[in-house]
């Protein structure tokens, strides 16, 4: 599949060239019809580029103030190309909120203007925190992944432009309709920033371009490696707190369920799968993998703790991908390619700096270097901002939600591959019917969580060859 560069129109695959990979498959080429018809019948006037008034200043909501949105609000606030201002925030943790808003009020005291009566509690409180903006305004998605599509949906009702963190779906059924929805915001001319900062990240598209011409070779083989102690325990004993319903706890463990986020595999290792893929320039056709539990704990959570995928492109070539949160076991991070002429190295150690590169021959060191990208690359994170502010500012099309759905989806794939020990296609994970978050968009505070413990306070777990989708029939 031919891909745009990530600086061309539309970063990431367009709504057309998703159609022409996926669109043989009559459920999906039903439903992307209905909303192709919806985009060509919409007249809702499109929003400026700034704002009306005379005012250029971008107001910011925050919805979801974790980890997440403590990043990408630092990083909104640092672009100086528009005057950016902190306007709204929530979550469902009042906590959270205060926690974050101090440290944004310490170090960018002048940008941010969220009063109390901007701060807004609850699993609806995302609605209250974009009315408060203005049509053009971004919206920062940064909950778990799960909330992502009522939250675009959202989004695009009330004109505003939308920063989400990735991986935007977790399965087959979000992926369709974060596509669906994607045309719905290119219809009303909004711009769409997805949290794959690699993609923006000038060393790798340098060596993205080393590669088009054939500095490499031909690619026949991708590896990488994700291997570290996992950032938080697994062990979901004793179960949710007395101060928390336990829909807040599997909220807040949001690693621990793939209905929250697809895990630890769709979370920690898309960026890795994403990179992997832009050098390829496709999308793989086919996952195949292993995987299992080696540290048990009183109430296991939804992961394994090793996973080994083969993904296979449409020409036969391999990418395979190896994942491992165990304890005290090696450490391994990076992500590498071979080609007919000589490997290369995407990146290592990091996220930032990538330190790509392209040795002679097949052994990855850096005594056999030939070319490597400029040293002074860009700042991934801050740089995707900029990217998506200059689109606002300058009024071009800039819509990344498309190719950051078949990013999640390509990741969802090498994880249900695993948990369920069959073989998927692209066009099957596609258009698989399990829907892990059906019904996210009706919770409330009051709500069930959306899987249900069983009777001995144990969770449904995968099981490789038991079930016919990844914890259930």
């Amino acid at each position: 599949m031919n891909q745009p560069r990530p600086d061309s129109h539309a970063p990431g695959s367009t709504r057309r060239t998703f159609l022409g990979t996926a669109g043989q498959m009559a459920a999906a080429a039903g439903s992307l019809a209905g909303v192709a018809r919806a985009a060509d019948e919409a007249t809702e006037p499109k929003p400026p580029a700034v704002q009306p008034g005379g005012s250029d200043e971008i107001r910011l909501a925050l919805i979801g103030c974790g980890g997440r949105g403590a990043g990408a609000a630092a990083d909104a606030l640092s672009v100086t190309s528009a005057p950016m201002k902190m306007y709204a925030m929530c979550d469902i943790f009042p906590q959270n909120i205060e926690t974050r808003h101090k440290a944004l009020v310490e170090q960018f005291k002048d940008t941010v203007d969220v009063p109390n009566e901007r701060k807004f509690v609850g699993f609806e409180a995302y609605k209250q925190a974009m009315d408060a903006l203005r049509p053009g305004d971004i919206a920062i998605l940064t909950t778990p992944p799960a909330f992502r599509a009522p939250m675009f949906r959202y989004a695009i009702e009330k004109g505003l432009n939308v920063f989400m963190e990735k991986p935007i779906a977790v399965d087959g059924p979000s992926a369709r309709r974060i596509i669906e929805l994607s045309a719905l915001a290119d219809a009303k001319n909004l711009k769409v920033g997805v949290g794959l900062m690699a993609r923006h990240n000038s060393a790798r598209q340098e060596l993205f371009q080393q590669l088009r011409e054939g500095a490499a070779g031909d690619i026949i083989t991708l590896r990488g490696y994700r291997m570290q102690p996992a950032v938080q325990g697994w062990d979901l004993f004793p179960g949710p707190p007395k101060d928390m319903t336990e829909l807040q706890w599997q909220v807040k463990r949001f690693h621990c369920f793939l209905w929250a986020s697809g895990g630890i595999f769709s979370d920690y290792y898309i960026h890795h799968i994403d990179e992997a893929c832009w050098m390829k320039d496709a999308w793989p056709v086919k996952a195949e993998a292993n995987g299992g539990r080696q540290m048990r704990a009183k109430i296991d959570d939804q992961n394994f703790d090793n996973y080994s995928v083969e993904y296979t492109f449409a020409d036969g070539t391999k990418f395979f991908y190896f994942g491992r949160t165990i304890p005290k076991a090696e450490s391994k991070f990076g992500l590498f390619g071979h080609g007919s002429k000589h490997a290369f190295r995407i990146s290592s150690t990091g996220h930032h700096p990538a330190r790509s590169a392209i040795f002679k021959g097949q052994e990855i060191d850096d005594k056999n270097t030939i070319w490597t990208a400029n040293k002074s690359e860009t700042q991934p994170y801050r740089q995707e901002w900029m990217d998506l502010v200059e689109a606002v500012i300058k009024n071009t099309p800039y819509n990344e939600a498309v190719r950051g759905a078949q990013a999640s989806l390509v990741t969802a794939m090498g994880r249900f591959a695993a948990h369920t020990g069959q073989a998927i296609t692209y066009d099957e994970m596609l258009n698989c019917p399990d829907d892990l978050t059906a019904g996210v968009d009706a919770l409330t505070d009051s709500s069930p969580p959306l899987l249900l413990a069983n009777a001995d306070g144990t969770y449904p777990v995968p099981y490789p060859g038991k079930y016919k989708y990844e914890y259930r029939d």
